[in-house]
């Protein structure tokens, strides 16, 4: 007995679903709540959908409002003076791989505000290209800025289609580094831009070809070069005797970011289609870089070097006479700190976006960092406190896989019951993955998937043969018991369903799972467009394949373990950001408590980075001075360090403080350093209440002290007696953070609000810190931070795993009410669930004191005793925008201290 539900009731809520979501597709006002449920209710009377339930319908409602009921906004804008093209050229040109595009995201599901907005994105970027009937020569760089997994592809291929309608004859895409990639985007490009599955032999009729666009229209189409079934190819490419010229349509390329491939193609394009007599090709192209900043970005060490891949994509667009270069990208930095003034006489002009840069802000149902990192009630994030001994973070390329940590056998189990779930709700025809990146090296990712595969044949038995009993019986399996525990902990209180119901489902849901490896050992790709019926359903294991660019169709679980600290390398990783309709609340990403911290300050940092464009495009100003104030931004540190790793030597950088926050997240772990950094905090409590200063309740229900107007001397004096770990951070070097302070202390920071941070009531066995002789000279109840897993006697004190001190909103401390409200006023982004986050970004916007931060902490677990301890003293560093012309200080680093903290072990391993 098997316990399969009724098989007819999925297809049915998913062909009412469809129904529902193409009437709506055509219409072109808004859908309301109630409009849509009118609708579903009359598609449900008129037509034969007796297993439908109620709950099915309100289900069906809630997914459409996920599609229909979004929004979505334009973006930020920067560019050079520019004489505008598009709007008086816009009478000759026919919009139509365009309106086949369109046409092809409402049926995919696009709601009509999204595709408005959609649509005027496009056109701006299209606009900031030359226009392609322009006599020649002329060149143009700009770059757009993505989120990870929101739709970037979809945009560059939009702007395929409209620059394709406006007379761009060579469109080439440079689609990543590896085969699966790069063979997933030409499927996209087939489906959205070709019209035609490039993969199928050509002796086949145009109608068995037709896929996506070309089921709308196939009167003309592009003339691929490249097919999912390979790479540009030299010696194809000239046996089939196509020059340029002889095209009515434009050529498309889909190519890797590979050596061999760029040379090739620049060969067989110098070869055949350049003029007579010259080297250069004079019919306008388009190359739309994506991943832009991932080996497109010159490394090579020394001022007249050039890397290889970033030297061979400025040669190809010096082949072109009229050409435009946009790079997409989620991460940025690298790309923006390109000097825009180096050139080289056989390759040109770096790769700068000297011309435009853009921001993609993804619709408002996008499932991203801010949601997964910054919204503690979603619950998404698992941390992963098992693996040392079985999936070291730091392994050998032969480390043995003997076994799984039970961290990752309780996700393969939470991925089974969410299919379930999903299988409850009607989406039987739904995609479904789990993600597993635990190792760069190959070898070590099939060890994985085959005891993945071990672990998921067992639970299928057990499915097989007890799922479809009582539950009272069925528990009795050991296997079906560790899915209801799963259950409970996961998803009772979130799912809607009793558990009877979940187990009803749960033998087709594992049934259909298998597990694959994604890597040069792949005996296939993972092909999501084969499997329309059922949905594909899959563990997909990984490393270097699944941390850059691949999607991961429907996906609900992800297992990660890595330590890198590289922002482009980590944040890639999360190939879980993305669209989530109907499912979000499912989602679960299973990381180390490092690796979150070490996200949450990413994605801080990159939305810091989106808000200091928007605020220079109010100012008018160029991505030529954009670029001259980020390269004062801290994070440069991070990203410099692997443009520096082969140097071996010191640089200098030069980065700002002002609008920052600094905190000593890792500190000295030797007696004597603790004991003068508590020596330290008790000498400047003593030199302000001499001074006559009342230390006041921080408010809102706050622990700890409030100094307001101390004076800059007294918090020098603190920080220059502070035993700091100078290494451990990078911004709390003592000497660069004094000589900032220094410079302003007649004026900007001669006043300094300071908080001796505590908690208002002591927690389990809290210590409560009452010194007399030589204390604070008032009780405090101490924060309890708990040491991260890499400290241990006589090394750094990771004081917490997040690598973060100080607790979310404790920068608004000092400021007034009004002052709340103001900063609160200008923040407009909202949580799914209609409620505000509020990052502590948004208070430095109206401080006029910095804030200094003393934090006394307990350090130990929840119910750990820590009344025998002596606090560990940290501070944190709120500093305001700064009314001078940004001025920087200087930080000094090598690059052993850059290869312990950011070199990617094994990374080489996948090539």
């Amino acid at each position: 007995m098997t316990g399969r539900p009724q098989r007819d009731r999925g297809s049915q809520v998913a062909d009412l679903r469809e129904s529902v979501r193409a009437v709506l597709a055509r219409r072109e006002e808004p859908a309301t709540a109630e409009g849509i449920r009118d609708l579903i209710a009359a598609l449900r009377t008129a037509a034969l959908f007796p297993e439908v339930s109620d709950e099915d319908t309100e289900g069906i409602a809630r997914w459409i409002e996920t599609i229909h009921g979004v929004s979505m906004t334009d973006g930020a804008t920067l560019q050079r003076a520019f004489e505008p093209w598009l709007d008086d050229a816009r009478a000759d040109i026919e919009p139509y791989y365009w309106d086949l595009y369109r046409r092809f995201l409402e049926s995919r599901g696009f709601g009509p505000p999204v595709l408005a907005t959609f649509d005027r994105v496009t056109d701006r970027i299209l606009g900031l290209l030359e226009n392609p009937r322009k006599g020649g020569p002329w060149d143009r760089r700009g770059m757009v800025m993505g989120h990870v997994q929101s739709g970037k592809t979809a945009n560059y291929i939009g702007l395929a289609c409209k620059a394709a309608d406006a007379g761009y004859k060579v469109i080439v895409i440079i689609a990543g580094l590896q085969n699966n990639l790069r063979d997933q985007t030409q499927r996209r490009v087939d489906e959205g831009f070709i019209g035609l599955d490039s993969g199928k032999q050509r002796a086949l009729s145009v109608d068995e070809r037709r896929v996506g666009v070309g089921l709308h229209d196939s009167k003309k189409a592009p003339t691929p070069f490249t097919t999912t079934r390979g790479d540009f190819n030299t010696e194809t490419a000239s046996r089939a005797r196509v020059q340029l010229s002889n095209l009515k349509e434009p050529a498309v390329f889909v190519i890797k970011k590979n050596m061999h491939t760029l040379t090739n193609l620049m060969g067989w394009l110098r070869d055949h289609n350049a003029r007579h007599g010259t080297s250069a090709i004079h019919y306008p192209m388009l190359l739309i870089d994506d991943e832009a900043d991932n080996a497109s970005i010159n490394i090579a060490a020394g001022d007249d070097s050039v890397s290889r891949i970033n030297g061979l994509i400025r040669q190809l667009l010096r082949l072109f006479d009229r050409r435009c270069y946009v790079g997409y990208t989620a991460t940025p930095f690298a790309n923006i700190f390109i000097d825009p003034r180096t050139v080289d006489d056989m390759v040109g002009h770096d790769l700068f976006p000297r011309d435009f840069m853009m921001t993609l802000d993804p619709p408002d149902n996008y499932f991203g960092p801010r949601r997964v990192f910054s919204s503690p009630d979603l619950g998404v994030v698992r941390h992963i406190e098992d693996h040392e001994d079985l999936l070291p973070l730091s392994h050998k390329i032969d480390h043995a896989v003997t076994a799984l940590p039970p961290s990752l056998e309780t996700a393969v189990r939470v991925f089974v019951l969410a299919r379930a779930i999903r299988l409850a709700r009607g989406h039987d025809r739904e995609h479904n993955s789990m993600l597993v990146n635990v190792s760069w090296f190959v070898d070590v990712q099939n060890g994985v998937r085959d005891k993945l595969h071990e672990l998921l044949t067992r639970v299928q038995a057990s499915l097989r043969v007890n799922g479809g009993l009582p539950m009272e019986e069925a528990l009795c399996d050991p296997e079906i018991k560790a899915l209801h525990g799963a259950f409970r902990r996961e998803y009772e209180e979130v799912c809607g369903l009793p558990w009877p119901k979940v187990q009803a489902y749960l033998w087709k849901s594992a049934s259909a799972v298998r597990v694959v490896a994604v890597n040069r050992d792949a005996a296939e790709p993972l092909d999501y467009g084969g499997s329309t019926s059922t949905g594909l359903n899959v563990i997909a294991v990984g490393g270097f394949s699944l941390s850059r660019g691949l999607t991961l169709e429907g996906l609900t679980v992800s297992y990660v373990l890595r330590n890198s600290m590289m922002y482009d390398t980590l944040l890639q990783m999360g190939r879980w950001f993305g669209y989530r309709p109907d499912y979000e609340d499912l989602c679960r990403v299973w990381l180390t408590e490092e690796a979150e911290g070490w996200y949450a300050h990413i994605s801080e940092s990159i939305e810091e980075l989106r808000d200091e464009l928007r605020q220079m495009q109010a100012a008018n100003a160029t991505p030529e001075q954009f670029g001259l104030r980020v390269r004062s931004h801290p994070d440069r540190l991070v990203v410099t360090a692997r443009n520096k790793m082969g140097s071996g030597q010191q640089f200098r950088l030069n980065i700002g403080l002002s609008n920052r926050f600094v905190e000593t997240a890792v500190l000295r772990h030797d007696g004597g350093s603790l004991a003068a950094n508590r020596q330290a905090a008790v000498r400047l409590a003593n030199r302000l209440r001499s001074s006559g200063f009342e230390f006041g309740s921080p408010g809102r229900g706050s622990g700890g002290r409030l100094v307001r107007g101390a004076p800059v001397a007294a918090v020098d004096e603190f920080l220059a007696a502070f035993r700091n770990h100078d290494d451990g951070a990078h911004l709390t070097k003592t000497e660069p953070v004094r000589s900032y302070i220094r410079e302003r202390a007649s004026d900007e920071l001669a006043s300094w609000d300071v908080l001796f941070a505590g908690v208002g009531e002591p927690r389990g066995r809290a210590r409560e810190t009452v010194l007399v002789d030589h204390s604070l000279g008032f009780p405090l109840f101490c924060q309890r931070r708990v040491a991260g897993r890499r400290s241990r006697e006589g090394a750094d004190l990771f004081v917490t795993e997040k690598q973060r001190v100080s607790s979310r909103g404790i920068e608004r401390v000092g400021l007034s009410e009004e002052e709340i409200r103001q900063a609160r006023r200008g923040y407009t982004r909202t949580a799914s669930d209609g409620r505000v986050n509020f990052p502590d970004k948004i208070y430095r916007e109206v401080r006029e004191r910095p804030l200094l931060i003393v934090h006394l902490l307990a350090i130990g677990k929840e119910d750990a005793d820590v009344s025998d301890q002596e606090p560990v003293v940290a501070w944190s560093i709120s500093f305001p925008t700064t009314n001078r012309p940004q001025k920087t200080v200087e930080y000094v680093v090598n690059t052993t201290w850059l290869k312990e903290r950011y070199e990617d072990e094994g990374e080489a391993d996948e090539f």
